[in-house]
């Protein structure tokens, strides 16, 4: 199996770009896919607050018995902890229940622009980086417009937008936008929840030519459109398929194929300007 490549972040860091996603299940549940991630190659790994399960996450990454120099782990402010203040104290938190004493990436969740606060949580953000607690911060679920507001109040670009990403919704403009402001786009929900995308003829189709499965074809496409995807799975044969996208490569009618499959379609329905998470 060929490795995981690494993109570079915005601040030279560089991340794995194809991770494990954990959101769903409980600590006991998390603990055993991280640990059977790792196990077989993963080294990103991304959590949040707002999952309640960084605990588990920690305990897999201890028991994977992998140096913690080697993952990339990453979790993510939830809207409770927006603010200056209570955003240092959110990572203090995720750290203990991580068992770390940093991450390589935190993100805010949503930007809840009701609430007013992201700016403040990320001028929290800016001095937790420098404090060497994270060693990388970046958002997710944020629009544009959001983004022109950290960059007319901070002076740090955001290293990561973490966005729903799939064949149905490529977020084709949100993703110039980001290129535009050296912001690598991560991928959540990169096989639609695994819905009925990937039942696609053209994506068996495409499959049958390099001996791939529509899963794999999808999780290529996020690689060779310079994204970092981060699909869930806890059943061990398909967490291995999910690596094994690093040996073939997809064509211009391949592409071009998975293309016509946009329709605009989210899996979560959640509008950044108006959903709030707390």
């Amino acid at each position: 199996m060929v490795g995981v490549p690494s993109l570079t972040l915005n601040n030279g860091v560089a991340i794995p770009q194809l991770g494990l996603g954990t959101a769903g299940p409980g600590d006991e549940e998390t603990r055993r896919r991280v640990r059977d991630a790792l196990g077989l190659g993963y080294r990103l790994i991304d959590t949040a607050a707002r999952y309640g399960n960084e605990v588990g996450v920690g305990q897999g990454i201890a028991d994977s018995g992998v140096p913690r120099q080697e993952v990339f782990v990453g979790t993510k402010l939830r809207g409770a902890d927006h603010g200056y203040e209570p955003t240092k104290r959110a990572l203090e938190a995720s750290l203990r229940r991580l068992g770390l004493d940093y991450v390589d990436l935190y993100l805010i969740h949503w930007p809840l622009p009701r609430l007013d606060r992201y700016v403040e949580s990320w001028r929290a953000m800016e001095n937790l980086l420098a404090e060497g607690k994270t060693r990388s911060i970046g958002v997710s679920n944020f629009l544009a417009e959001h983004l022109d507001r950290l960059a007319a109040d901070t002076r740090t670009v955001p290293a990561i937008n973490q966005i729903e990403l799939h064949p149905r919704l490529p977020q084709r403009e949100q993703r110039e936008d980001n290129a535009r402001r050296g912001i690598i786009v991560q991928s959540w929900s990169p096989l639609e929840r695994a819905g009925a995308v990937l039942h696609e003829p053209v994506l068996a189709r495409i499959g049958s030519r390099y001996g791939k499965t529509p899963v794999q074809v999808i999780l290529r496409w996020h690689v060779q459109l310079g994204l970092v995807p981060i699909p869930k799975s806890g059943n061990v044969d398909r967490l291995r398929q999910n690596l094994e996208v690093f040996d073939f490569e997809l064509g211009e009618a391949d592409l071009a194929e998975i293309a016509a499959l946009e329709d605009g379609s989210q899996v979560s329905g959640l509008d950044p300007r108006t959903h709030e998470e707390f």
